[in-house]
């Protein structure tokens, strides 16, 4: 191949990723602080044209080590600043993690318990939903179920995604317990850090952020999610009295959601945080704020975009296809 060739392809290469997500696009000889990576931002987000570059604590977008940091720009913020970004979720705002405890897009920490086999819509936009499925357990004398995050379902457009966690009788961190389908159909993701797949029609990518029980979601525009599967633990059953069975350590997901775009009317029981005009009911100084609303946001299944205050319409969705899925 002719070294001129090979410079053209390469050009259309950084051109076609760049129409997709940020992208790391060089390292060295620029301006700047120091001589590291630099990121560039889709066509059409703010931060389109602009160069930014990342800090020397995460010096990359995609690091080989699993547990390194990363480098992250939010594209759709205005700022165009990046960050390190840690591989684990459930301390930044958008996050949903454990017996399932939100941070609000407000910063207010709060609990909503749902009900053990039941599927909440967590947000619901006009772009885009993402329903959750509730398990859990019900102890003798307890008036409420514990839950926990079980799998979480994407409705955007006319397609769907979900991933969830598969049950598992004790914790082994080096089995995978991550299981995704796409339009009804299973996803193959290969085990090893930064293996990825793309939807066909590259708006939805998937990506392992370790070899196993550790991904990113990212769809496009849209919302990007950080999701791990972890065990209820032997200390977390001891400090909050849960009385796990002995044959199924309740593997869930922690998620924790990066938003763009979000319309002021977004609902759902972590995307009314969200609204502009919110104001968290949450009692400030309590230990446990619970928030309700599980009426509001119930939903028939996981790819369901049914709910009494939900806002999404799939498109080019059919009334019959909407009741197919619901009975899923």
């Amino acid at each position: 191949m002719k070294a001129g060739s090979w410079v053209v392809d390469a050009a259309l290469l950084v051109l076609f990723l760049a129409a997709s997500t940020a992208v790391e696009v060089a390292a060295g000889g620029g301006h700047g602080p120091w001589p590291g990576p630099v990121l560039m931002c889709p066509r059409g987000s703010p931060c389109f044209h602009k160069w930014v570059r990342c800090p020397r604590e995460c010096p990359f977008r995609r690091p080989w080590h699993p547990y390194a940091k990363s480098c992250y720009i939010d594209c759709y913020n205005p700022k165009c600043e990046a960050v390190c970004k840690g591989s684990g979720p459930c301390d930044h705002k958008g996050s949903g993690c454990k017996d399932p405890r939100f941070i609000g897009g407000d910063g207010v920490v709060f609990y909503f318990h749902g009900r053990k086999d039941n599927h909440f819509a967590l947000v619901s936009d006009s772009r885009f939903q993402i329903n959750a499925r509730f398990i859990g357990l019900r102890p003798t004398g307890r008036t409420r179920d514990f839950t926990w995050i079980q799998a979480l379902g994407f409705i955007f457009g006319s397609h769907t995604f979900t991933v969830e966690a598969a049950r598992a009788k004790r914790w082994n961190d080096t089995v995978d317990h991550l299981r995704f389908s796409y339009d009804g159909e299973l996803v193959e993701l290969p085990q090893g850090h930064k293996s990825s797949w793309r939807s066909p029609d590259m708006e939805l990518m998937v990506e392992r952020m370790g070899r196993t029980n550790n991904i990113t979601v990212k769809l496009e525009g849209m919302v990007e999610a950080s999701v791990n599967v972890v065990p209820v633990t032997e200390e977390d059953d001891r400090i909050h009295k849960y009385q796990i069975p002995s044959d199924d350590c309740f593997a869930h997901l922690d998620v924790q959601f990066s938003f763009y775009g979000l319309s002021s009317e977004v609902e759902g029981v972590l995307g009314r945080t969200y609204q502009p005009d919110y104001v968290n009911p949450a009692k400030r100084g309590v230990a446990i704020p619970v928030l309700g609303g599980a009426d509001k946001y119930w939903t028939p299944s996981l790819l369901s975009p049914q709910c009494s205050a939900c806002v999404f319409s799939p498109t080019g969705t059919t009334t019959s296809m909407i009741l197919q899925i619901a009975e899923n």
